[in-house]
Formats: structure tokens, sequence, C-alpha cells
């Protein structure tokens, strides 16, 4: 539980910035669609770029309160520093100027979450060696994590409950400090309550090109990387697009929240079920299963016409349904495959590992949010106006073919994933022995 906590508060500033700030800035702080997802891309980049330099330098920390707490308690200011500038720029700024401050603030925001969420994401894999334990706590850190993207979604409420761009500003104001406050208190209470492994402390690659091809060796990572981007491309991509068209296509701008919740709030429900279907029938062949109903369920949101509520949110319920499976699964699969390579290098490299899948997984974020801030200027968006049948198709194909066929993509990559229970019962004890050879010299 402790582990899962600090997942609350990132989750919640992640979902703002994922859902809203592209319509945020376009409508309150004016900042250009197409300048604001040029920054959101790049900065997003960034954060790719830096995610496998944080997972060498974690990997390789010795310090007193371990090779990952260190780094959790370092990220707090620059997460809390960058979403106040991001979001509460000074009011007096405008034209290039509030685009540069928040610019800066986006990309000082993602820097701190990548000194997060690598340590983090890598401390719960070296919790537990157990194959199904590891599925038990992923599972409480994405339901954690999601409870954290639900206050979100409530933070998300405030904004478009708004009365005009100054009660915007003034409830964007107020989510910082809460996401300020949050974030220290969960963050050190996990510092301080929870232990690291002292046998793992700075047994990572001797360099950062060795980690890189040591990962990219692995032929049990090789598909997820696919997979992950894939899938990430096509969410990004939703969820960028989500408050445009529930305002501009679905004129159900109010009831935005309510279809976020209907994604969030299933997916969170089914974080037990998952867990427990994951012994039963495996890990690979839930995630297959739960990939397939994602592609049949985003399909859908390309035929929702206006007035159509029971059908939105009868679609956010599939895609809710089977988008919780990945996020139990999808980290449980990654901390086995980090065992079949100390089997190999007899290295500990969760961070390099989880640092290139999330390389993936940001870079898909980035380019899709690019792509979208784009793509609404080529069809001739225009804020805070009725749109043409040209750019409402547009964005309803952004909104649910794009993500669809994504899906049906990262399907073909996940079907050529071969790690399983039992050769990762055989990786486990060979380890193990190794293990008992070396406390016995």
């Amino acid at each position: 539980m402790i582990y899962g906590l600090p997942a609350a508060p990132v989750n919640f500033s992640f979902m703002l910035g994922s859902v809203y700030l592209l319509n945020y800035a376009s409508d309150v702080l004016l900042v250009a669609p197409g300048v604001m997802g040029v920054i959101y891309g790049l900065s997003r980049l960034w954060d790719a770029i830096s995610d496998p330099i944080a997972g060498y330098l974690s990997d390789r920390t010795r310090s007193r309160l371990g090779r990952r707490r260190s780094w959790l308690l370092a990220s707090i200011a620059p997460i809390a520093i960058g979403f106040a500038m991001t979001w509460c720029p000074p009011a007096r700024l405008d034209g290039i100027a509030v685009a540069a401050w928040v610019g800066v603030g986006v990309f000082l925001y993602y820097t701190g979450t990548t000194i997060f969420s690598i340590p983090h994401e890598s401390f719960g894999a070296e919790l537990t060696t157990d194959h199904h334990d590891r599925t038990r706590v992923f599972g409480v850190k994405t339901a954690l994590g999601m409870l954290g993207s639900i206050a979100g979604i409530a933070g998300l409420a405030l904004f478009t409950a708004a009365d005009g761009p100054a009660e915007q500003r003034a409830t964007a104001e107020l989510l910082a400090w809460l996401l300020a406050a949050s974030l220290l208190v969960l963050v050190s209470l996990a510092v301080v309550r929870l232990r690291e492994r002292v046998d793992y402390q700075g047994r990572g690659a001797a360099n950062l090109a060795a980690s890189f091809r040591d990962v990219m060796a692995n032929p049990h990572a090789r598909p997820l990387l696919l997979v992950f981007f894939i899938e990430n491309f096509g969410v990004a991509s939703l969820g960028v697009m989500t408050p445009f068209v529930m305002k501009y296509v679905l004129d159900m701008a109010d009831k935005t929240p309510v279809f976020i919740a209907v994604y969030f709030i299933p997916a969170l429900a089914g974080i037990p079920l998952w867990v427990r279907l994951s012994r039963r029938i495996g890990k690979r062949k839930l995630w297959i299963f739960a990939v397939a109903m994602l592609a049949v369920g985003y399909s859908g949101l390309f035929f929702v016409q206006p007035g159509q509520a029971w059908f939105v949110y009868l679609v956010g319920l599939i895609a809710g349904t089977g988008g919780g499976c990945g996020q139990v699964v999808g980290p449980s699969i990654q901390a086995d495959i980090v065992d079949w390579d100390e089997l190999r290098t007899g290295q500990r490299k969760e961070g390099a590992y989880f640092a290139v899948w999330n390389f993936m997984r940001k870079s898909a974020y980035g380019l899709s949010a690019m792509m979208s801030g784009l793509l609404l200027q080529v069809v001739g968006f225009e804020p805070n106006t009725e749109q043409s049948e040209a750019t409402r198709l547009g964005m309803r194909a952004l909104f649910g073919l794009l993500p669809a066929g994504c899906y049906v993509l990262g399907l073909m990559a996940l079907v050529r994933f071969r790690l399983d229970e039992a050769e990762h019962a055989e990786i486990r004890r060979e380890l193990d022995a190794r293990a008992l050879r070396r406390v016995s010299r």
C-alpha cells in the first residue's frame, strides 16, 4: 500500500496534463494549439530521452537511502514547481512570453516525473521475486494511481464548471497547491517506511551504452517495446482529443469528466479480477484478450453522434474494463524480463529496462500530442466557435479510429511475446541457487 501511494498525486497531475492542458492553453492562456502541441510534444520527447539516463543512474546509485528512494525525494520540487509554472503563468504575460513560460514549466514538470517514475517503477519490481506477487504489487500501485487519476477527473470537473478564464486560472492555482502538499507528504512517507534490498545496490550496467545493448539483446523485451509505443500513441490521441470532441463535436463539454470517470472506474474496479485471472490463465494470454477488447471499444468512438451519451458511456465502459489489465499485467511481465537479464548478465537493471520501456511510451505520447495539435490546425480548428463538418470528422478520426488501429497493431506485436510462468520459474530457480552459493562462500 505505502509503495503505491506516491503514484496518486503524480497520476493526478498527469491526468490533467494529458487530457486538458492543450485545451486549457488554447482557450484560457491563448497559446495556439499548434504551438502548444509542439511544446508538449518536444517536452515529452525530452522526457523520453532523459528516461534511460535516469534509469542508468538509478541502477548505479549507492546511498544511505538506497538506489531508488533518494531519487523519489529529489522529484518533489521539479514536479510541483513545473506544474505550477505550466498551469499558473503570470496573468501579465501574453504571446511569445506566455508560451515560453509555459514551455519551461512543461519541461521542468516532465523532468521531475522522470526522476520519480523510473526509480518508483523499478522499486516495485524489486519488492518481490514471485511471478504472481508482482502482479499483486503492481495491481495495488495501479489502483492507487487510478484513484489519483480519478482525483484528476474531479479537478477537470472544477475546470469545466469554472465561469470564464479568470475562474479557471484560480482553479489551476488551487490544484497546484494541493499537488505540492500531497507530493511532499506521500513521497516522504514512502521513503521513510519502505526499505530496499541491500544486495541490489550499485548492480547496474557499467555504462549507459551497455544498458541499451542489454535491453535490445533481450528477445523478450523487444516485442514489448513495440507494444508500448503503439498502444500509448493511440491512448495519447484519445486523451488529447477527448475535451475537444466532447465540446465541439458532441456538444457535451459538461459531460467530459463523466466520460473519463466511466473509463477509469471500471478500470479500477477490475484490478482484483485481473490479478486473480492472471494466476488462472497466465499474464500473456490475459493481456492479449484485454488489448483485443480495447481495439473493439475504441473503434466505436468514431461513430458517436451528438446526443448519444449512452453510446459514449458504453464505449468508455468497454475500453476502461480492458485498459486496467495492461496497467497491472504489463509491469509485472517487465519485472520477469529483468530476471531473464540477470540470469544472462548477473546485473540488476530494473532502472534501465523500465526507462527504455518508458522511452517508448513517452515518445508515443509526445509524438501523438504534437500531431494532434498540428492536425487540429490543419483541419481548420478555431477555438471557442462552431467547427466545420470537415473539422469535426477529423476530430472523430483522431478520437476513435487512430486509437483502435494502434491497438490492433499492438495486438499483432503482443502475440510474439513468449516468456511464460514455466520459463520464469526456471529462471528464478537458477537465480536463487546463485544467491545461495554467494551467501555460502
